[in-house]
């Protein structure tokens, strides 16, 4: 059996491995170039303005800030990444699972529900823990998720930062709008102390706060980890743009074709194909839609490229009266989960919070704006330094991950502007909804009360020239993209309404699968890179089982300590 997976990232090298650990003969295409993790850390190193992007080297074919063609109300702000492991590489690491609400949004008032539950997800979720290595407490994740009954995560959970103690002394136990608030560690994808019978690849997390967009221990998970235990039956093709997928009269796929290039700097290119039994989608929700569409696949219920989602994210910012100590370790260690779920999701979005433990980064560009401010202000040598050691020292960011609806006039659709390819480029239109412009204001008011607790000075200010700038019921609001594009081919139980179903195979073609975020029907308040890893294993196994009914072959078994131990 012939499989051609289009992209190497998350979701793509997964089903890979499953694929060609059952016999498959798996071809990986690629857009970006390869990339090399300890020239990544050097770049960055160097770097005099340390960007996201300044470890990895920019190809003409890759997108850059200016491929999306945004056309309103509001600027799409989630970037993603052509190379080798594609955004996985510099993902924050989080691994959240999504709340059983998550799944039924529609009976909620609000969206589309998922053609399968939490529970029809949940072994998936503990499979996808241990492929990629989980750092977790299942006790403490059971205080707003289930948990099955003995499970435990792969590795313990990772420590909590001087400013989680400082946070959860004061917040623990405090109640706003009628919840109690609770801090709870977050789950990471990134190293800590194994437990018994699971061997961890990579050097154990040490704090370095660059988690985005390199770890210099490697000890967070990459795709890079899972390509390195792929079978000789895989093989991966970079600088390899797919631009169309072939079917017959009969809607079977047949083959795949793409642009293979070898000069980073120009678009030129060489035209190929690959023949396949089955193509597998897995190319981020934009490219899946872009190549769905650019294809004329798949698009009988006219929802390709619709329902495109994000967390909108809220930042406010404050002062400790004490320090802190941020920039050590990883993004967020821990969160606030109270809002996430309920009967305020009927009127407003959802939320969840984040405790920020770099400072203002990302939500003030510290700590390079509180050196220039004070330049300004006339301080130099000893004076400029002792002010910045106290700004610093002393920052602290919440960050909430606002929940989206579907909704299918956010959509994605081909430009008339080309790429340095000569293909469309994707044309965004998005917005938000008053749905979700209340829960962003309500997190504001939930984020004064928690700065009222802790005596915090609050330095959020959001201005009228700032992008994604906007008012709400008279009040000033700010959003930022928090990276996390779905939606575009969302799944469901009936063609008429949805692109793919249950397994995320689409509808209109047997032997196509388009696989990721942009399958979700509903985003939640979860970081979503943990779902669409257990997404993308349930299909894997799906299509091992269809494999082996079509063949009579049986079912090879996989590596040992791919999977969590029995319960």
């Amino acid at each position: 059996m012939r499989a051609v997976v289009v992209g190497a990232g998350f979701a793509g090298s997964l089903i890979a491995k499953v694929l060609g650990d059952n016999g498959f003969q798996v071809l990986v295409l690629e857009a970006g170039a390869q990339t090399d993790h300890d020239e990544a850390v050097r770049r960055f190193r160097t770097a005099l303005v340390k960007t996201p992007l300044a470890p990895y080297r920019r190809t003409e074919a890759a997108p850059s800030s200016d491929y999306l063609v945004n056309t309103g109300p509001f600027a799409y702000s989630s970037p993603y990444l052509r190379m080798n492991g594609g955004t996985g590489t510099v993902w924050t690491g989080i691994t959240p699972r999504m709340h059983p609400e998550d799944f039924r949004t529609a009976d909620l008032g609000r969206g589309r529900n998922w053609p399968l539950s939490y529970d029809d997800l949940e072994p998936c979720y503990r499979a996808a823990e241990w492929e990629i290595g989980v750092a977790a407490d299942a006790d403490e994740q059971r205080l707003h998720v289930p948990v099955a009954d003995g499970y435990v995560y792969p590795m313990h959970a990772l420590p909590r930062t001087y400013l989680d103690h400082a946070v959860a002394s004061v917040v623990d136990g405090a109640q706003i709008d009628g919840r109690e608030l609770l801090l709870v560690g977050t789950p990471q994808a990134r190293n800590g102390v194994p437990v018994s019978g699971y061997r961890p690849d990579g050097n154990r997390c040490a704090g370095f706060a660059s988690c985005v967009p390199v770890c210099p221990e490697d000890a967070k998970y990459t795709p890079h980890r899972t390509q390195k235990r792929w079978s000789p039956n895989v093989e991966l093709r970079t600088r390899c743009v797919v631009n169309r997928v072939h079917a017959d009269e009969f809607g079977r796929v047949t083959k795949v074709s793409y642009q293979r290039y070898e000069d980073d700097t120009t678009g030129m290119h060489t035209r190929q194909e690959a023949e396949a039994d089955v193509v597998v989608l897995a190319a981020h929700a934009i490219e899946n839609a872009k190549l769905l569409l650019m294809s004329g696949l798949a698009n009988s219920s006219d929802q390709v490229g619709r329902n495109l989602m994000d967390h909108p994210a809220l930042l406010t910012w404050a002062l400790m009266p004490h320090p802190i100590g941020p920039f050590r370790g990883p993004g967020s260690t821990t969160s606030i989960e109270a809002f996430r779920c309920g009967r305020d999701r009927a009127t407003r979005a959802p939320f969840r919070i984040e405790i920020g433990n770099w400072g203002w980064g990302w939500s003030a560009g510290s700590p390079d704006s509180d050196t220039a401010e004070f330049v300004a202000a006339g301080l130099r040598g000893t004076a400029l330094r002792r002010a910045v050691a106290d700004r610093v020292g002393r920052q602290f960011t919440l960050q909430f991950e606002i929940e989206q609806e579907a909704d299918p006039a956010n959509r994605v659709t081909l430009g008339a502007d080309r790429d340095a390819m000569g293909n469309p480029r994707p044309s965004i239109h998005y917005t938000l909804s008053d749905y979700v412009k209340d829960g962003l204001l309500a997190a504001k008011r939930v984020s004064d009360r928690i700065f009222e607790l802790l005596g915090a000075d609050d330095y959020t200010s959001y201005k009228p020239d700032e992008e994604r700038y906007f008012e709400h019921n008279g009040e000033p609001l700010r959003h930022w993209g928090a990276g996390h594009g779905g939606g575009t081919h969302v799944m469901g139980s009936s063609p008429r309404d949805s692109v793919v179903d249950q397994w995320q195979r689409c509808w209109d073609h047997p032997n196509l699968y388009a696989v990721g975020c942009g399958s979700m029907p509903s985003l939640g308040t979860t970081n979503p890179s943990l779902t669409m890893a257990a997404l993308a294993l349930r299909t894997a196994d799906h299509l091992v089982t269809a494999f082996s009914r079509a063949t009579g072959r049986a079912v090879l078994a996989e590596p040992a300590g791919s999977r969590p131990p029995p319960r």
